[in-house]
């Protein structure tokens, strides 16, 4: 059983690519569940033209809503499930629910250490190398030219993503392009790591 089994039934929020939720639109959520497609949370700092991509989540994942300098943007066509005070009471009464909430929280809290780790790497490549391999496995496809990120990934996302700017992870995407660690196929990218190194089965 997983945590989309158990909320089966609830009402969802469908999202089209670009679409915002403020915190004001979530006020009431504790939690917010992500049934399909790819959502991130990005900062909008009222005094600040600079945005920083703090999660990313993709189908099955547990997320908290957006803070007040935040915003959840759905990179794709998505399906969300806002779980309110009352559905969570709902699923808390359930020890399998409960113990499912627990494990989507848990990894929501591995990404987002794993998002730290990576942006403290000094070394640009290093930083954006990172992060496409936390993508990859996150949300990778298995083909037989690496592993795909099927989703927009332009320069301004990743570098939100890295704390980079834009000229920076252009060229870091060109120096991994050149040593063959990323191939870029129009907006998407394919990593070239094996998949067992990130636990994702092959085709």
């Amino acid at each position: 059983m997983t945590l989309s089994d158990v909320l089966d039934g609830y009402p969802g929020l469908s999202l089209e690519p670009g679409a915002t939720l403020l915190a004001d639109d979530l006020a009431e959520a504790p939690y917010v569940f992500v049934d399909d497609g790819l959502v991130v949370l990005r900062t909008a700092l009222p005094d600040s033209t600079r945005r920083t991509i703090t999660c990313h989540a993709g189908p099955g994942a547990l997320i908290l809503p957006p803070g007040p300098v935040e915003m959840l943007v759905a990179l794709t066509t998505a399906r969300i499930v806002v779980l309110t005070t009352e559905v969570c009471d709902e699923l808390l009464a359930s020890p399998d629910a409960a113990s499912l909430l627990l494990q989507g929280l848990a990894e929501s809290l591995r990404q987002r250490h794993a998002a730290l780790a990576g942006m403290s790497r000094l070394h640009h490549v290093d930083r954006v190398r990172q992060k496409l391999i936390q993508l990859a496995r996150d949300h990778g496809r298995v083909g037989r030219e690496g592993i795909r990120l099927d989703f927009p990934l332009t320069h301004d996302l990743l570098g939100e993503m890295t704390g980079s700017a834009r000229e920076t992870v252009t060229r870091a995407l060109d120096a991994l392009q050149r040593e063959g660690f990323v191939v870029r196929e129009g907006r998407t990218y394919s990593v070239h790591v094996a998949p067992e190194e990130l636990g994702l089965t092959t085709v």
